[in-house]
């Protein structure tokens, strides 16, 4: 894990915790301070964005060690083909739970 996604996921904690609580309004960040909340659209954007990424560093590493190039080993094209399986997995969960958050929002009598 690299020191960007480690700061993310103490990020992510620091908001869970503010929700908790009730202060959803404010979204810390790394220093520690406030900062305004992303918008939801470009926080999907970037999620997508980051799946493809992977996916395609997966797709480059397979077809190198076709070619075989040295420094590529089957290993880690392996564990790079299931990051991008567990991330696209992943991706396809939260997309099912929204798809269902707005069939149950739809659903509601007003």
């Amino acid at each position: 894990m690299n020191e960007i996604r480690a700061n993310q996921l103490i990020q992510q904690m620091r908001l869970m915790s503010l929700q908790a609580r009730g202060e959803v309004g404010a979204r810390p960040s790394i220093e520690g301070g406030t900062a305004e909340r992303p918008d939801f659209g470009a926080l999907l954007q970037q999620s997508l964005a980051a799946v493809n990424a992977q996916q395609q560093k997966a797709s480059q590493m397979a077809e190198a060690l076709e070619r075989g190039e040295p420094g590529v080993s089957l290993a880690q094209v392996m564990v790079e083909a299931q990051k991008a399986s567990v991330s696209f997995q992943a991706l396809n969960t939260v997309r099912n739970k929204m798809l269902s958050a707005y069939q149950e929002i739809m659903n509601m009598q007003v």
